[in-house]
């Protein structure tokens, strides 16, 4: 009779809130469970268990894109003000031409070196965008810009607001996926990352 090969138990940050389910989330190469107040131990523990398989996988997902993520080069500062000029010289136009197109206007544009966001809109209409975006395809660019020029319009992401992007921009959503597919990675070229 062959015996079952035993699991090892999956050690993991435990969030407690008003929710009413129990949720898995892989964040940083750790497992955090999200749960109700009320949810015991033991009821957590089963869940947990349940879903050893899909922990597993997207464990080791992470552990390969951490490998992927640690032998690539991050840039010189040399390097990075070549970006801040190239985003200098290339983004207000892409502003202009966008902000054109939706009729709106807007407030300062700052480049920045940043090591989460690719651009944002603050309610004032002052622009910022990362330097990096000059690494991605200038469709990922142009799909921020977009981005953000529509919180002109709507400041949520509300059914308006694609409605609005999507007009002017119609492959934003085909942009957008580049992004998530590869922004990890060249975000990971920031010095600020290591």
């Amino acid at each position: 009779m062959r015996r079952e090969k035993r699991r090892e138990k999956i050690e993991y940050e435990l969030i407690r809130s008003k929710r009413l389910t129990i949720a898995l989330q892989i964040k940083d190469g750790k497992v955090i469970v999200r749960a109700p107040m009320k949810a015991s131990k033991k009821r957590i523990d089963k869940f947990v268990d349940s879903h050893y398989e899909w922990i597993e996988k997207h464990l080791a997902k992470a552990d390969e894109r951490r490998a992927r993520y640690d032998a690539i080069e991050a840039l010189t500062s040399e390097e990075l003000q070549e970006l801040v000029n190239q985003a200098q010289s290339i983004i207000p136009s892409r502003v202009e031409h966008f902000s054109r197109l939706l009729g709106v206007d807007y407030g300062r544009i700052t480049i920045r070196n940043q090591i989460s966001r690719w651009g944002s809109c603050s309610s004032s209409g002052n622009l910022s965008f990362n330097c990096l975006l000059m690494l991605a395809p200038s469709e990922v660019l142009d799909a921020i810009v977009a981005h953000e020029l529509c919180h002109r319009l709507e400041m949520n992401h509300s059914k308006a607001f694609y409605s609005h992007l999507l007009s002017v921009y119609p492959d934003y959503y085909k942009w957008h996926s580049w992004l998530k597919q590869n922004g990890g990675e060249l975000m990971q070229r920031n010095p600020k990352k290591r």
